[in-house]
């Protein structure tokens, strides 16, 4: 289309993407985004997106009109080689900017100091709540807050999920098992915030250490994932997953950089840089649930308020669970930041 569409791209969390508001999209909205991302390609070389899953990615936003929410959040998955796009999934990096992103465009009016903002994700159903720091009534992306897989460092953006527990799958645990066995291997299927396949490393022959480029160039390994995951589909009551994003498939091994758990995720085809959001909290639960395929391996530190750093590639996500008496994980909170990149006019 020759007339631009309004967008600010941002970074949120260890993600990047197009922020849109939901009016402002045209009618052929998937078409559209993927001119825009430049995709089907893998190097995306005509359009904005940057060639990997992790920076093809967008949020579409609205002003809610559901009590006590105020704001509605769709992200939605551009495939970087595929003409796909998918609502499949949430993502909790985009998350981190929807807020930021929703006072600078006027649909949230901004206290001085700090505001919170509840945000309805339209992908599955569910509500956080995050807080921005707002002096002087405007968002500032500046501070010291760090989170790995992002040089420097900016202002805190907190985020805080309640009640995620199978907003996907229609489970915590969807075949009411903490740990079940798919094609020989042992699995635990999970859906705290997103839909997870749990693995041990070790047995699928490697380590769980392993760079991301190694596990990349591992295609033995992938195919087997690939095989596992679509027989997990329909145990998770997501159905053929062929054409899903979901369910990740994560890696696990013992601890070695003073965390809870060694992860390496695939998101579904290719090994994530660090792990997402909510896939760091599906994690840290299945780490609190005895029998699951973390039993042995998680190093779980006592208290009913848990800080479980979940390690990654480049580092570690630190999901802070809160637990009840009987052992269910109430709440989970996650530290994010935010930036804002470009505001302008982008075109397809």
């Amino acid at each position: 289309m020759s007339d631009g569409v309004r967008c600010m791209w941002m970074r949120g969390g260890t993600s990047k993407g197009g922020y849109f508001l939901a009016d402002e999209l045209p009618a052929d909205r998937d078409a559209f985004l993927m001119r825009v991302m430049g995709s089907p390609d893998t190097r995306q070389i005509d359009g904005m997106g940057g060639a990997d899953p992790l920076t093809s990615k967008v949020a579409v936003v609205k002003r809610s009109a559901r009590a006590g929410v105020d704001l509605d959040y769709l992200f939605l998955q551009v495939s970087v080689d595929q003409p796909m796009v998918s609502d499949g999934q949430n993502c909790g990096n985009i998350l981190a900017g929807v807020a930021p992103f929703s006072i600078e465009r006027g649909l949230i009016a901004a206290q001085d100091g700090q505001t919170r903002v509840t945000i309805y994700m339209e992908n599955t159903g569910q509500t956080a709540i995050a807080t921005v720091q707002t002096p002087g009534g405007l968002p500032s992306y500046l501070g010291v807050a760090s989170i790995d897989g992002v040089p420097g460092t900016a202002a805190p953006v907190p985020l805080e999920f309640v009640g995620t527990a199978g907003s996907t799958c229609g489970a915590l645990l969807p075949t009411g098992n903490p740990r079940d066995q798919v094609e020989g291997v042992d699995v635990t299927l999970i859906d705290n915030g997103m839909p997870v396949v749990l693995l041990r490393a070790a047995d699928l022959g490697i380590s769980g250490a392993e760079s991301r480029e190694e596990l990349e160039g591992n295609a033995m390994l992938k195919s087997r994932l690939e095989s596992i995951r679509l027989a997990c589909g329909p145990q998770m009551n997501l159905g053929a997953v062929i054409d899903k994003t979901i369910p990740k498939m994560t890696l696990v091994g013992a601890p070695n950089q003073g965390g809870v758990i060694a992860t390496r995720t695939f998101i579904p085809h290719r090994c994530h840089a660090s792990i997402g959001v909510l896939g760091a909290v599906s994690v840290a639960t299945a780490c609190l649930l005895p029998g699951s395929v973390t039993e042995g391996l998680a190093q779980v530190p006592d208290g009913s308020q848990k800080l479980m750093p979940i390690e990654h590639p480049i580092g570690e996500t630190s999901i802070i669970a809160q637990v009840s008496d009987t052992g269910e994980v109430t709440s989970a909170a996650v530290l994010r930041t935010a930036r804002k990149l470009m505001d302008g006019l982008v075109f397809a």
